[in-house]
């Protein structure tokens, strides 16, 4: 992914824990206040979601969108492609998770966003910013709070 923006936090538990926390699409809702809608379309022969559909509000910027899911071997995280939405044009990243220490991670975020609302790189890498930030913060606090 080219341009890409990206962060990283260090979890205590290991990769699977965060796997099945981050595959749990429909619990979404439950820890990032961004999503206000998750249904999963398709599934692989694991159960776990190939193609979801998310509804998504940050204040006055609201969006729909499907995701493709492609998982990497060995719960070492997952990667995304757009199949369409709305007030998108293009979306796409991938969660790394690499074992730290027994029973650490560190989940590396990477993310690429191009919406369909013109905006200067600067203020489109702050909002990248932004979800990277949310989205780690509520699956560290999610899967550290259950474990």
């Amino acid at each position: 992914m080219a341009d890409q923006t990206q962060g990283s936090i260090v979890i205590e538990a290991d990769p699977a824990v965060i796997m099945a926390e981050i595959a749990d699409y429909a619990a979404y809702p439950e820890w990032s206040g961004e999503i206000k809608t998750v249904q999963i379309r398709a599934t692989d022969d694991q159960g776990r979601g190939t193609q979801v559909f998310f509804e998504v509000a940050s204040g006055p910027l609201k969006a729909d969108y499907v995701l493709d899911y492609t998982y990497k071997p060995a719960d070492a995280g997952l990667s995304w492609t757009f199949v369409e939405g709305t007030n998108l044009r293009n979306m796409e990243g991938e969660y790394v998770l690499e074992a730290a220490a027994p029973g650490r991670t560190t989940v590396t975020y990477k993310l690429k966003v191009d919406t369909s609302i013109p905006m200067l790189g600067f203020m489109k890498r702050q909002v990248e910013k932004k979800i990277i930030d949310v989205a780690l913060k509520g699956l560290k606090k999610r899967v550290e709070s259950r474990s």
